[in-house]
């Protein structure tokens, strides 16, 4: 198992080391993403074959959420930017942030209620786990090419 995750860390050391910010990268991390959480999750044949179209599809819903959330906010990520802001739009950016955070969470109990169909909860729970894990793993790394760089 050790062996394992030693391997799965190198892969990703050396896939990362190409670049961060290509199509092509974000592909290989989304393959070493795909490895690690089968991996933790210990799928079988059947519930990796039932649960990576549902998984990704899921996945691709709550990342268009999230960029028209970063699109909407954008140009108010400092806060001097929002001094001119007037009231209505900034009532209308509230709202429209709520209706994201809503969509977001329709979206995750959908497909808890799709997977737990052929997956336990007890993997459900390992699943968030194991995504936030890879996210640490792949900041640090991320953090330590960029301060080497520097």
């Amino acid at each position: 198992m050790k062996n394992k995750i030693l391997a799965l860390a190198l892969l990703l050391t050396t896939f990362l080391s190409f670049g961060q910010h290509n199509k092509e990268s974000r592909e290989k991390i989304k393959a070493l993403k795909v490895a690690y959480l089968t991996q933790e999750l210990k799928l079988n044949a059947i519930e990796a074959q039932q649960f990576w179209p549902l998984y990704h599809k899921h996945k691709e819903k709550i990342d268009n959420y999230q960029e028209k959330d970063r699109s909407k906010f954008r140009k108010f990520r400092k806060l001097e930017n929002l001094e001119n802001l007037e009231e209505a739009e900034a009532k209308k950016l509230v709202f429209l942030k709520a209706t994201l955070d809503k969509k977001i969470i329709i979206e995750k109990e959908l497909f808890i209620s799709e997977v737990s169909a052929f997956l336990s909860y007890n993997k459900i729970i390992k699943l968030y786990l194991s995504e936030r894990e890879f996210a640490r793993k792949l900041m640090r790394k991320y953090g330590k090419e960029r301060k080497s760089k520097e």
